[in-house]
């Protein structure tokens, strides 16, 4: 049977979690379709989900359509939690983006949508809430175009729009203008289609059409668009024939090596650690002995393949499949499970969390419980940050976050799973660092290096966006592979914090020169280097040459949508002026108006604050990360979290005595 890896997203309340609930009653998965506002649904099975209404963890549920199994992902919408959307993207053959026809794109659609047609993840649209006062037609086509994406095409009208009766038609192939339309849209990416246009002969067979159609749809082209709704089931039929027609199916080889991607990592009822795998190649047994991540390897004890709604005990999973895989201990989100898979991993593509606070437990005596909690729940979300700061004995223990509502998610989630009670700090901003020139530092063995290891290295700027590129300078074969591995890793390591606390980027770190002790040729000594002596020296040869390169703190900038009445523009603008925001655009629309601003992201929740009374409540704010731009004043310095490689004596000290 064909294998379809399906995601949903959307903008929060779009409809996304309703739209599955009704894909499964459809599919002949569930009797009766749950409820978001009755907690009953599906895929929101954690208690705080049902409580709340939203989604919060990505969940799996499968059904079969017209021979095809279907894997549906189920995404969170809210941007706090888009961190879970991001691990998603990479184990996905095809997405279903979930447009309201109320509130028509948004602004969590729009940075979707752009990362899908980035990936080109084949993508269907859905709009959904046609039946609800306020739905449009026309106007959202429009919308859709101007802002997401041109390379649209319309599949069907919308009869009682607005309405509980209103139905969604498909387009008759003899539709007047649908063929016509097509064509156009097709023949920008089809010579022959375009020159059959262009002679204006014979029309172009509709069989013709839906070929190209479908070919493009797979090839993330063009983007067919559905109409209907999730809690009437209009429209759902022809969205769900569409999704096995015009999305491709997983490819791969069952008999290939091993290859897949670990999106997901849960606790079991024992505190085992579940991971959720998405097969590209090969197949995984029960017993076998997987590698992942590096270097690291577990032996699989358990194997449950999801299929007809949930996840089904076997003996195997193969190419294609989404599986929960137990007996992999040290498993993380991210790593590649056998050989690294054919298709890169979908990683980093929104931006990283931009706030952080500090965890205070209720009870002094809870610190400890209080750590290992949050250790726990960062290997189900690695964005969390996990930082450790101050006097060891009571260190303060910080997380990083997208916003205040996942504050509010893990706070209830310690006092219920883990019945620790906590507090937090005021929420701060997270800076970044960057190089602002370039600076060089080495170290050769003896003399006051105690380490049996020699580095040399050569630190300088890159283009804004490109992250810490590692690269070699020396003889390949100078230097054991181990040994530039450690280096490599250190550097990476040592960078989360600079010169002034934040985590450098946007740099080129260069391995200059090196040396070490062989071991003789019987074996390892004492005397011999290790890993262990590169891990340790390269902390210091590295900040040396920071210091010489010196770096200036930047601040996250968030892109700022403010929907207000027209009437409000005079008394919004000049506030958005005094925090610092920088007009980008304005858009009125009948008694509405809509203002994008670029703003500091430390002043996105005093505008949020200040809005209600300038625009009598009816003021909304919507906020995404845009871009970093450098501090003006006075850069803000964040403590140290670790051996501090600053200051050499103090480094030594900790370092030396803990070896």
């Amino acid at each position: 049977m064909r294998t379809l890896n399906l995601g949903i997203l959307a903008h929060v309340d779009a409809g996304k979690t309703s739209l599955t609930e009704r894909l499964l009653h459809a599919a002949g998965v569930i009797d009766e379709i749950g409820r978001v506002d009755d907690g009953n649904t599906q895929t929101d099975t954690l208690e705080l989900e049902r409580r709340r209404g939203i989604t919060i963890k990505s969940a799996v549920v499968s059904f079969v359509v017209d021979g095809t199994r279907i894997n549906l992902i189920d995404t969170p919408g809210h941007p706090d939690f888009i961190a879970e959307v991001e691990r998603v993207l990479g184990v996905l053959d095809g997405a279903v983006l979930v447009v309201s026809a109320v509130e028509g794109v948004q602004a969590q659609t729009r940075v979707l949508m752009r990362v899908l047609r980035r990936l080109r993840i084949p993508t269907l649209l859905f709009v959904n809430k046609i039946d609800r006062s306020g739905a449009r037609y026309g106007e959202l086509l429009d919308g859709i175009a101007a802002r997401l994406t041109p390379a649209i095409a319309a599949m069907g009208a919308v009869d009682g729009l607005g309405g509980a009766a209103a139905s969604f038609t498909p387009f008759p192939p003899e539709h007047p203008g649908f063929a016509g339309r097509l064509v156009e849209l097709l023949a920008e990416h089809d010579d022959a289609l375009l020159a059959a246009y262009v002679d204006g002969g014979a029309p172009v067979p509709w069989r013709r059409l839906r070929r190209c159609l479908t070919q493009q749809s797979r090839r993330a082209l063009v983007h067919p668009v559905y109409f209907g709704s999730a809690v009437t089931g209009a429209g759902v039929p022809e969205l769900m024939s569409a999704v096995t027609r015009l999305l491709p199916t997983a490819a791969g080889d069952p008999a290939a090596l091993p290859s897949g991607s670990v999106f997901k990592v849960e606790r079991g009822p024992a505190g085992e650690k579940v991971a959720y795998v998405r097969m590209f190649d090969g197949t995984v047994r029960v017993r076998d002995r997987l590698p992942f991540g590096e270097g690291r390897s577990g032996k699989v004890t358990a194997i449950s393949v999801f299929d007809h709604g949930g996840a089904e005990p076997r003996t195997a999973v193969g190419a294609g499949e989404i599986a929960q895989v137990t007996g992999l201990a040290e498993v993380r989100i991210g790593d590649t499970v056998g050989a690294p898979p054919r298709r890169p991993a979908a990683a980093h593509h929104f931006a990283p969390p931009t706030l952080e606070t500090v965890v205070v437990p209720g009870r002094a005596a809870d610190r400890g419980a209080l750590h290992a909690a949050l250790t726990q729940l960062a290997e189900q979300d690695p964005l969390i940050g996990l930082r450790q700061t101050g006097d060891p004995g009571s260190p303060e223990i910080s997380v990083s976050l997208y916003g205040e509502v996942q504050k509010e998610v893990i706070q209830t989630t310690l006092a219920e799973e883990y019945g620790i009670g906590v507090s937090f700090q005021e929420t701060t901003t997270i800076y970044i660092e960057r190089p602002v020139g370039t600076g060089v530092a080495a170290e050769d063995m003896g003399g006051e290096n105690p380490f049996r290891a020699g580095v040399g290295l050569r630190l300088a700027p890159a283009e804004p966006g490109t992250g810490v590129r590692f690269r070699l300078g020396i003889e390949l074969g100078s230097l054991p592979m181990a040994f530039i591995k450690a280096v490599e890793e250190s550097v990476h390591r040592t960078l989360r914090q600079g010169l002034r606390g934040w985590q450098v980027t946007d740099c080129v770190v260069t391995l200059t020169r090196s040396s070490y002790t062989p071991p003789p040729p019987y074996g390892w000594s004492k005397w011999s280097s290790s890993a262990g002596d590169f891990r340790n020296l390269t902390p210091l040869v590295l900040m040396t040459a920071l210091r010489e390169a010196g770096t200036s703190v930047h601040e996250p900038v968030h892109r700022v949508t403010v929907e207000l009445p027209a009437d409000a523009v005079g008394a919004v603008a000049p506030v958005l002026a005094q925090l610092g925001g920088v007009p980008q655009a304005t858009t009125v629309r009948g008694g509405t108006a809509e203002l994008e601003v670029h703003l500091p992201a430390t002043r996105v929740h005093e505008l949020q604050r200040l809005l209600p009374s300038l625009t009598r409540g009816e003021g909304s704010v919507d906020g995404r990360f845009d871009h970093y731009r450098q501090v003006r004043g006075q850069a803000p310095v964040r403590p140290r979290a670790d051996a501090n490689p600053l200051d050499r004596k103090e480094y030594l000290l900790h370092v030396v005595r803990r070896v």
